[in-house]
């Protein structure tokens, strides 16, 4: 009797696990193998890497990202009013920028990812992670949208700081002080330099 009704308890525990559907399986699947990438392209660490692995490695990093959305978010209503040369210009500052960014800390890379949370509504979902490096916790998020059946970011938080919102509150500052073409050159310039 008694094995029974432990038999019964643990069959009641495994059914309240959640069980991931299938769009949560694809969105972590997605995720986990782009990390794999990523760690399988590092090596271990202090490898020294060649132009050929920087360039793999930014490919593999920023390929997921939805940079036109993210440049569109961070703009604000300024995105609406460019015409569509000066939306493609800014839009690959932008990203340029980003992919550039994306490569200053590698070592960030080699962190264990634990997935918390996806939550998913129409045609968006929020993936909570942590990343663990050195004893050290970090949460990172990633928004994502569907688009034309494939899952891609449009803005990420690490430490809770997402990076749309980020450049948001620093280009709007800058358009309201100095104008947007001032935006422009300035972008110009960090694109150049990365």
């Amino acid at each position: 009797m008694k094995l029974l009704a432990l038999l019964l308890l643990i069959f009641v525990n495994i059914g309240s696990f959640p069980v991931e559907n299938g769009e949560e399986q694809e969105i972590r699947t997605l995720l986990e193998e782009r990390d794999q990438q990523i760690k399988e392209l590092l090596g271990p660490e202090g490898t020294e890497y060649t132009d050929d692995q920087r360039e793999q490695l930014r490919s593999i990093i920023n390929d997921m990202m939805d940079y036109r959305e993210m440049a569109r978010y961070a703009l604000a209503e300024k995105f609406n009013e460019l015409n569509a040369e000066e939306q493609e210009e800014f839009t690959k500052l932008f990203a340029s920028i980003i992919r550039d960014q994306s490569l200053q800390q590698l070592d960030i890379y080699r962190a264990e990812v634990e997935y918390d949370n996806i939550e998913i509504g129409e045609n968006q979902a929020v993936v909570s992670t942590m990343a663990i490096l050195d004893d050290n916790r970090i949460p990172v998020k990633y928004r994502m949208t569907q688009k034309d059946g494939e899952w891609i970011i449009s803005d990420m938080s690490v430490d809770e700081a997402w990076t749309a919102e980020s450049y948001r509150r620093s280009f709007q500052n800058i358009i309201r002080r100095r104008g947007f073409e001032a935006l422009m050159e300035n972008l110009r310039k960090r694109a150049e330099q990365a």
